[in-house]
Parts: structure tokens; C-alpha cells; sequence
């Protein structure tokens, strides 16, 4: 059961943004202070990713746990609605792979941070470094935070 009136709850939810989260925040932060330039939210690639790095063919998505059911506690689903919560964040999954792969499709490699992930600042530089230089194993082995 929620414990906030109706007007509260939408005040809240009216507040999540979508852009310049604090994550997305944390991430630029730090591929700006190695020296990467980057774009932000190609709306003519597939799911507009957060970060873009052109030449490299690197996109970079930038997930919250909740809203991308991230299997952490931070993703924990909500004990009130389900009716409303499980088809919504189960829509926001399939998407995420769907857009993952056309962006695959077209040639670019593709890496999500999740919100949870954002805590080690100097784990999560070594990965961020590690995507976009290609070397594969720190990508494809990170060390799980949540």
C-alpha cells in the first residue's frame, strides 16, 4: 500500500528525469576527464543512447535499476500495483533489447551501466576505459557491485 496521497505521488514521479541523471552524470564525468568527446542522446540511432562516441562506434546506455528491472536490490520491484509496475517494466526489458541489438545490427558494440554500478568511481572508469579501448574481458567480466 502506498503510504502518500495521490498529489504527492505524482509530484514525485513528475521529478524522475530522463536526461542528465545522476549516473549519466557520473559516467560522462569521467570518460570527459580521460579525454573522450562524446555526443549525447543520438535520437537518429536506436534507443538514443546516452553517451555516443562516433568514431569509435561506441554507445554507452546509462540504466536505472528500478526502471530497467536490474536484477539488484536497487531493482527490486514494487510490492503495490503489480498490475501497473510488472507489464510496465517488463515493456522497458524488451526494448532495451531490442534497441541493444539493432545498434549491434548496425555495427556499433554496446554497454549499459546500471545505476548500482556508479557507487566504485574507479571500477567503473577501468570498465568504461576498458569499452572503449576494446579490450574485451574487463567488458565482459565486470565485477558485479550491487
Amino acid at each position: 500500500m502506498d503510504n502518500r496521497t495521490v498529489e504527492e505521488r505524482s509530484r514525485i514521479m513528475r521529478s524522475v528525469k530522463q536526461k542528465d541523471t545522476g549516473p549519466e552524470m557520473k559516467v560522462r564525468r569521467l570518460l570527459h576527464a580521460q579525454g573522450y568527446r562524446f555526443r549525447l542522446h543520438r535520437r537518429d540511432l536506436p534507443g538514443s543512447p546516452d553517451v555516443v562516441l562516433p568514431g569509435r562506434r561506441k554507445a554507452i546506455f546509462v540504466h536505472g535499476c528500478f526502471w530497467h528491472a536490474h536484477d539488484c536490490p536497487k531493482g527490486r520491484a514494487p510490492k503495490s500495483k503489480l498490475d501497473y509496475w510488472a507489464p510496465k517494466l517488463a515493456a522497458n526489458v524488451e526494448r532495451d533489447a531490442r534497441k541493444r541489438g539493432e545498434l549491434e545490427s548496425l555495427g556499433w558494440d554496446v554497454l549499459t551501466v546500471w545505476q548500482c554500478q556508479t557507487g566504485d568511481l574507479d571500477e567503473l572508469r577501468e570498465r568504461l576505459v576498458s569499452f572503449v579501448e576494446n579490450l574485451r574481458d574487463a567488458i565482459d567480466n565486470p565485477a558485479r557491485v550491487c
